[in-house]
């Protein structure tokens, strides 16, 4: 397979929505937005599937944790 035969889908540029609107905050207490970022199994999803830069990825990390051990999100979804 050489240069020219392989093709390269070419999909939108995922865009962190935290750097785009300064106004959205991080907050554990916002269980909806939480949701949004985490697997139907209750996993966290991956930067490179929802978008956010690796600085808002880890503090929507360490905020989702936060709500786990408040007992807002469950750790594991059956």
């Amino acid at each position: 397979m050489n240069h020219s035969e392989r093709r390269r889908r070419y999909t939108r540029r995922k865009y962190c929505k935290f750097c785009a609107n300064k106004e959205l905050v991080i907050d554990y207490k916002d269980i909806d937005m939480m949701r949004q970022y985490t697997s139907e199994v209750g996993k966290i999803e991956a930067a490179r599937l929802t978008g956010t830069c690796a600085k808002h990825q880890r503090k929507l990390a360490n905020e989702i944790k936060r709500a786990r051990q408040m007992a807002l999100i469950p750790y594991v979804i059956e």
